[in-house]
Formats: structure tokens, C-alpha cells, sequence
């Protein structure tokens, strides 16, 4: 049985999308942005979720998320721009039922 979640993504100009998350198709939050478009082609999963260039690199806003980063998200980060303690890349958030209601915002450009 197909299960939808809501997950409030605001993009790179400010603007904050509710959009409906499919948690039975094995997506990632990185995969949620380019199926939505809401980034120019080419600026969101340049390695294509391997956990190499941050170009995914997203905010949690809430508290909803309760996975940490694992040891190639946090070497990642160590060398990106811009990042923030609530820094998560999107390639490594898996769509999921738990994590329904999750609020991020995508970081600048690097």
C-alpha cells in the first residue's frame, strides 16, 4: 500500500513547496528536489547521491529527523560551503514514513 508523506522544502530563492513524498520507491530528499525541479538541472546531485560533492547539502528547520550523519555525509560537510550545524546532505535522508512533516531548506549553491 502506497504511503505519501508531506515534506516542506524552501528553495534557493525563499520560496517553501509542500510537497508529497512517495515512501514507497526507495527516494532520497535529493531525488524529492530534482523530481520536483525546484533547483536548475545540474545543481543538485552532481554525483548522483554517492555522497560526494554536496551539492545537496540541505537545513533541517525541525526536529522531525532523527538519523544522524553517518562517517561519508560527515567528511563531505568537513570540506563543503556553507554549512551549518542542522547540515544533512539530501542523497543520505531516505523518503520514509517516520519522517513525515520535515522541514528543510536547500543551502546555497557551493
Amino acid at each position: 500500500m502506497q504511503q505519501d508523506i508531506t515534506i516542506k522544502i524552501t528553495d534557493r530563492e525563499g520560496v517553501q513547496h509542500e510537497l508529497l513524498a512517495p515512501t514507497d520507491m526507495n527516494l532520497n530528499v535529493m531525488e524529492l528536489i530534482r523530481m520536483y525541479e525546484l533547483a536548475p538541472e545540474g545543481t543538485i546531485g552532481v554525483c548522483g547521491g554517492m555522497a560526494m560533492c554536496a551539492s545537496c547539502q540541505c537545513y533541517v528547520l525541525n526536529d522531525i529527523l532523527k538519523t544522524e550523519r553517518n562517517d561519508d555525509e560527515e567528511a563531505m560537510l568537513s570540506e563543503a560551503y556553507h554549512v551549518k550545524p542542522n547540515s544533512r546532505l539530501g542523497c543520505q535522508i531516505p523518503i520514509s514514513e517516520d519522517i513525515d512533516g520535515l522541514e528543510l531548506e536547500i543551502a546555497p549553491e557551493q
